[in-house]
């Protein structure tokens, strides 16, 4: 069973960077998308970006469109979350997420998540 593994994470100061990656163990195979959700306390879990495995369609959350990009690596079967102009808002468990059965289909692989932290 492939599981998806994140990695980047940290304690950053407002305005600072991060670089999040999401790589998956065990046999994987291509992906229909990807993407990244986050989960603040007391929150529920929210959508953050996606990516489709051969168009390089992407897709953003307002909140973070103009700050985060997201793009992947079809030979590692990665994905990746660049987020720069951090916010103390955007502090959060950021997941990993896989669609393999097609662009439209729900996701049904993730992460165990990886813990972002924005000072003020």
């Amino acid at each position: 069973q492939v599981q998806l593994v994140e990695s980047g994470g940290g304690l950053v100061q407002a305005g600072g960077s991060l670089r999040l990656s999401c790589l998956p163990s065990g046999r994987a195979f291509g992906w229909a998308a990807m993407g990244w959700f986050r989960q603040a306390p007391g929150k529920e879990r929210e959508f953050v970006a996606t990516i489709t495995w051969g168009g390089v369609t992407t897709e953003y959350a307002a909140s973070v469109k103009g700050r985060f990009t997201i793009s992947r690596d079809n030979a590692k079967n990665a994905v990746y979350l660049q987020m720069n102009s951090l916010k103390p808002e955007d502090t959060a468990v950021y997941y990993c997420a896989a669609k393999s059965r097609g662009y439209y289909s729900a996701y049904d692989y993730w992460g165990q998540g990886t813990q972002v932290t924005v000072s003020s």
